[in-house]
């Protein structure tokens, strides 16, 4: 203890979790109290940070008013049932985490602690926020799923900044007017799994909603004035008592997913049928036919039909795939009804996939014959997923080096022939590249230090890539390396000293040894050298095979 106590007085940062802790030791409420031999106490740092998430711990004491400077805050996965009094003393916290205890009451306090953005009481026994919540005036992220509360404060009319809020599984009634009017800042809503018989006649001021989650409730019905929420990428009404809807659900026009199941429907509107949906869930209603427009919603990818009395449909076509199921409702239009875009335009897929990839944070932008990387792809900075698999590609913008928060890039089947060393050297986190089945022509020798993090690296397919092997010791974290069909002569003997390997594919290459090296790679689980020609093999291999899940030697001589 007093080792981590001496760094946190170094850092200003304490993580105590899983620790089986079942009270907090008393050194960390006095922590610039008592430095350690060797310290000087002129030296230390305020303790600004202190996780103490997934123990035992069943008090917080009042002695938490010492640490004055502390900004975040996290003691959820605990067995507390109260919080101190001197938790509204902490007027620098910005993150509070009290979430999965027992808490029955949030001390009135907490509305002293002014500078809380965040705030996560999720999962406890709470059946009410205190009104003093409302003088927190920078608070923008509030969860408090879970619990037993039947109502809002009227204060929180005063959270102006909430982008956030998450209030499932309570028992909620109603949303308050007051507070949808001075929440304009919501993006995201989450008031699924409770009582609530109506939304809010003036739901529709929320303009920068993108998600509305109201799943399993009681509502009838839905107020005109939702075509106000310009924003709305997605919208869940699934599990309510709707019969009808308004025509105006089809003025959001960058809706991309609605899921309706298990409500009372007895059709869908035809105003709705203009919308640009990648999914729509109509399952167990009372639908007896469908709109022939809605056969022109081409960019649905899925449309869920079962559970309703469809008297006019198939079942072939209701349990079928989607796409032809809008076909034949196209046909169902006169020449003059049918809209002139019977398959979905380049523009509208990517606009449709644009609007997934807000909630999903993965952008497929998959066999489209793109000849560059759209836009889209960069001008979203949490995207951490790109599929541009099956296009023609030639080079990557250099926009995407502001991509930063990438982990995974697949270029698979496309015409790239320089390797994007300087893009790639921008996306620190990338840790899966797909390049396979381009025209490489060259990998430099130091490239791969622009990759250094990678986990999953696949090149096969590039015939001319290795005239100069590129040192694989600049990968020390990979995990999957896939080479095949590169025309490889010999295997790089740097690859064979790479500790963490997993998987390795070198399957259909003009190998003709296997380095007794190999017996190095303990951590091989897979190794494919199929179709080569390797006259014999190591007795080393039969060492490694014991740690084998898969090996594929077949097309050896």
């Amino acid at each position: 203890m007093d080792r981590i106590l001496k760094a946190a007085r170094t850092s200003g940062s304490l993580n105590l979790s899983n620790r089986s802790l079942k009270d907090v030791p008393t050194e960390v409420y006095q922590c610039l109290e008592t430095t350690g031999e060797g310290e000087n106490w002129w030296e230390a740092v305020d303790l600004q940070k202190l996780i103490l998430a997934h123990n035992d711990i069943e008090v917080l004491r009042e002695d938490l008013k010492n640490l004055a400077c502390l900004v975040v805050l996290n003691v959820s996965h605990n067995n507390l049932s109260q919080l101190p009094a001197a938790i509204g003393e902490l007027t620098a916290m910005k993150s509070l985490d009290v979430s999965f205890n027992s808490i029955s009451e949030l001390p009135e306090q907490i509305g002293s602690a002014i500078s809380l953005v965040k705030l996560d009481c999720s999962s406890n026994r709470l059946k009410e926020l205190p009104e003093s919540i409302g003088r927190c005036l920078d608070l923008s992220d509030l969860k408090a799923s879970n619990n037993q509360i039947s109502s809002l404060p009227e204060g929180m009319v005063n959270c102006s900044k909430l982008s956030k809020l998450d209030v499932e599984g309570n028992k909620l009634t109603a949303l308050s007017e007051n507070h949808i009017a001075s929440w304009t800042m919501l993006t995201e809503l989450n008031a699924s799994k409770n009582m609530l018989s109506g939304l809010p006649q003036n739901i529709g001021s929320l303009s920068r909603l993108i998600r509305l989650d109201l799943h399993q409730n009681k509502i009838s019905s839905v107020p005109p004035s939702i075509g106000g929420c310009s924003s709305l990428v997605e919208f869940y009404l699934g599990i309510n008592s709707l019969s009808t809807l308004p025509a105006e659900i089809g003025d959001l026009s960058r809706l991309g997913t609605l899921d309706l199941r298990s409500n009372q429907l007895k059709e869908y509107p035809v105003g709705a049928c203009k919308l640009k949906l990648s999914y729509l869930d109509l399952s167990n209603n009372s639908l007896t036919g469908l709109h022939p427009e809605l056969g022109n919603m081409t960019t649905l990818r899925k449309l869920v039909l079962v559970g309703n009395p469809l008297r006019t449909l198939r079942s072939s076509l209701v349990n079928g795939p989607t796409a032809a199921l809008l076909k034949y409702l196209r046909s169902r239009l006169s020449n003059s009804e049918e809209t002139s875009a019977s398959t979905p335009t380049k523009e509208n897929v990517i606009a449709s996939a644009a609007r997934m990839s807000i909630s999903s944070k993965e952008l497929s932008l998959e066999g489209l014959n793109l000849s560059a990387v759209p836009s889209e792809v960069w001008e979203s900075s949490e995207i951490t997923k790109v599929n541009l698999s099956k296009n023609s590609i030639e080079e990557l913008p250099a926009q995407l080096s502001t991509s930063v928060s990438l982990q995974t890039l697949i270029l698979s089947r496309n015409k790239i022939k320089d390797w994007p060393g300087a893009i790639l050297k921008s996306l620190s986190n990338l840790v899966c590249l797909k390049l396979d089945n381009n025209p490489l022509t060259q990998i430099p020798l130091d490239g791969f230090q622009a990759v250094s993090g990678l986990r999953i690296l696949d090149l096969s397919g590039n015939a001319v890539s290795f005239r100069e092997h590129p040192k694989f010791c600049h990968l020390p974290q990979l995990q999957e390396l896939y080479l095949s069909r590169i025309q490889l002569s010999e295997v790089p003997e740097d690859i064979l000293n790479l500790s963490n390997l997993i998987i390795l594919d070198l399957n259909q290459n003009s190998l003709q040894s296997i380095p007794k090296s190999i017996k190095n790679m303990t951590s091989l689980k897979h190794l494919d050298i199929s179709n080569n020609n390797i006259s014999s093999l190591p007795p080393e291999l039969v060492c490694l095979s014991r740690h084998l899940r898969f090996y594929d030697l077949t097309g050896t001589h």
